[in-house]
């Protein structure tokens, strides 16, 4: 790999280096810390993205690259550091956060596209917070195979360029129930046109720091806001309507594929609308607008699947407040954040018809979305093979055959009657399209994936890692590669029951 072309724009356009010392601590006034990562004896590699290795511009991998990948023997062009940014988790302002333990290598140009380069769980930074900045195995396969799922579904996201074992065990305590224990050591290098978070924003407000704060945005809206040409306070403006947007859409995609993110808290929300910290997250099994796949978000479930739309709204307020300063608009503000919710429920509800096959949004389709989610949560019928079968439908189709092995109970006869009235009611709805039944197929499959990244599908992949196979790492890469065709039928199919209770499968925590 050519790891000179690596550069360090950000440490140039901002003062405030605290170097060097990996002490955790506060740093006040402060945007980031130049640091080394702590380094590995003897690191392994698991998996390498070649493809998006020669897309970035870094080349083709050679044995002498273990090193970079792990954060060993840099050479003298690359300085690392970390970013102070801070955050509301869970609804609590937490003050000052920061890259607890992921380190930027820097930002690498090609075809004049730039993307930035940051090693995850190479060791303490000064906002780990008295933690070890390190990550274990298991949610480092997590973080880089979802995150290219979520990448070939066509859904903005940070994407994983290497995994690799550094050969040091780590203790977690996995579901913060007083039981830790020695797991695999991991560093995942992961990628993206910029990591700049919600709370970067939050940080330097709340500091009062309004000069750097305008340099920041001045700095985001340079670099990645291209469309924005405005000048004085329109530009903020501009720019906070622009996020809001991204941010919307960016839901309405998790929807789409049936994602849970499982802690959106606003150190976690990207200001480029990407799909950002891969950690307690979840493919949705059984249709459930309450389900949330982090056990530290129970009982309240702030994060479940169906309040996604509602808490990006939420975090954008939050957003809003620290921007506000430069802006100096309170109703702009109000009025923007009052219209997220038209913007994203017109735009989920134009997805929605999507993966129904209809060609347009008609009036009366919000009532059938709601009978539709109804009879998904009370059927409990899993939500990515439903629109497979749907697809396939015929008349003649034997409903309780066709549909009981992608639900999640048994489906008798009052639930058999409650579907065959929702599939009479949708057969009138597609008779009102001015498109073809052929052209609607093919809008379906284009919207709903045949493969989506299970949560046992993850466990079992680690497991196998674990024991030193790498073979359903193989092919989980393949069919995450293909998300729209069905290229191994043995993972189009519901969640085994023998995972509902498995921790990793149906629940996590944040421990990583």
């Amino acid at each position: 790999m050519n790891i000179e072309q690596i550069t360090q724009p950000f440490i140039r356009k901002f003062p405030g280096d605290f170097s060097g010392n990996p002490m955790q601590r506060n740093t006040p006034k402060v945007l980031f810390a130049t640091i080394s990562p702590a380094g590995f004896e003897h690191p392994k590699l698991i998996a390498f993205n070649q493809h998006l290795s020669e897309e970035i511009g870094l080349g083709k991998f050679e044995e002498k690259d273990l090193d970079f990948l792990v954060g060993n023997n840099l050479p003298e062009n690359i300085q690392p550091y970390a970013t102070a940014y801070a955050g509301h988790q869970f609804g609590n302002w937490a003050g000052q956060l920061g890259d607890g333990r992921a380190i930027l290598a820097g930002q690498i140009e090609n075809k004049g596209k730039k993307t930035e380069i940051q090693w995850k769980g190479a060791g303490a930074t000064p906002y780990s917070r008295h933690a070890d900045g390190r990550a274990v195995l298991r949610s480092s396969v997590r973080e880089y195979l979802m995150s290219e799922a979520m990448h070939h579904l066509g859904i903005p996201t940070t994407r994983a360029l290497s995994l690799a074992l550094t050969g040091e065990e780590v203790i977690r305590d996995i579901m913060y129930n007083g039981n830790p224990q020695l797991e695999k050591g991991a560093v995942v290098i992961r990628t993206a046109e910029s990591f700049l978070r919600f709370g970067h924003f939050e940080l330097l407000s709340s500091q009062k720091e309004y000069k750097t704060l305008q340099e920041l945005v001045d700095f985001t809206i340079e670099n990645y806001f291209p469309e924005i040409i405005s000048t004085g306070i329109q530009r903020y403006k501009d720019f906070f309507q622009s996020v809001c947007t991204r941010t919307a859409d960016l839901a309405v995609e998790w929807f789409r594929v049936g994602f849970v993110h499982g802690v959106m808290n606003t150190d976690n929300m990207s200001i480029l609308g990407l799909t950002i910290d891969y950690g307690p997250y979840s493919m949705m099994d059984e249709y459930d607008l309450n389900f949330t796949p982090n056990t530290t978000d129970l009982p309240g479930r702030r994060y479940a699947f169906g309040k996604q739309g509602q808490i990006s709204q939420w975090n954008l307020w939050q957003l809003a407040n620290a921007l506000y300063p430069l802006i100096k608009d309170e109703k702009f503000l109000e009025d923007t954040l009052n219209n997220f919710g038209t913007y994203f429920w017109n735009t989920h509800d134009k997805m929605l018809c999507k993966k129904f096959g209809f060609d347009t949004l008609n009036k009366d389709d919000e009532d059938f979305f709601t009978n539709w989610q109804a009879l998904m949560q009370e059927l409990q019928l899993d939500y990515t093979l439903f629109f497979s079968r749907l697809e396939n439908l015929t008349e003649d189709t034997d409903l309780k055959e066709y549909f009981q092995d992608i639900s999640y109970t048994v489906l008798g006869e009052e639930y058999i009657k409650k579907l065959n009235d929702f599939i009479r009611r949708y057969h009138l709805r597609l008779s009102l399209n001015t498109i073809s039944r052929e052209e609607s197929l093919e809008i379906m499959k284009k919207t709903n994936p045949k493969f989506v990244l299970r949560n046992y599908l993850l466990y079992e992949c680690i497991e196998e890692i674990s024991n030193g196979n790498n073979s359903m790492l193989k092919k989980l890469t393949t069919a995450l590669e293909n998300p729209y065709k069905e290229i191994y039928p043995e993972f189009s199919v519901k969640r085994p029951d023998r995972y509902n209770d498995i921790a990793g499968c149906s629940m996590l925590s944040c421990s990583s």
